[in-house]
């Protein structure tokens, strides 16, 4: 016997039930399949999350030393020493000026939300005209009337 002929013989309540049972299933296989590839997925954000994160630390224990180093390598060309570390400073202090003027040249360019401020302002123009409908009375009725009101 086919699977077709098996259909034929079954009431409309179970093939509907067997339809049922069939969608569930395919379901919570799609949400399995789901959550596989999402934790393989997370897995890897986690993994090179902590790569990004080990990575930074790692630079920033290496500024100081190659500060130390780029400063005695100026020492070795013949300058004090003294001179050497302020011009490794200098150069530190040179680049983080020019950081800080991209960043206000950056910062300088962002501008006001101009459609949204005249949308708020004018919702807030039409709500102040509009009144409220007024409500209607209550109607007495003895099952409300047997209700007692909480005063809190």
């Amino acid at each position: 016997m086919s699977t077709a002929d098996d259909g034929a013989d079954r009431s409309l309540g179970q093939l509907v039930a067997s339809a049922t049972a069939e969608m569930s299933a395919l379901v919570h296989d799609e949400i399995a399949l789901a959550k596989a590839e999402i934790r393989k997925d997370a897995k890897r954000a986690g993994i090179g999350s902590a790569a990004f994160i080990v990575a930074g630390v790692l630079g920033m224990f290496a500024l100081p030393v190659l500060s130390f180093a780029a400063a005695y390598g100026i020492h070795n060309l013949g300058l004090g020493l003294a001179w050497s570390f302020l011009i490794v400073g200098g150069a530190f202090l040179v680049i983080a000026a020019v950081l800080v003027l991209i960043a206000l040249a950056k910062l300088k360019k962002i501008k006001k939300p101009e459609k949204t401020i005249n949308s708020a302002k004018e919702t807030a123009a039409v709500l102040q005209n509009a009144k409220p409908h007024p409500r209607a009375e209550p109607v007495d009725h003895p099952v409300l009337e047997s209700v007692t009101r909480s005063s809190v």
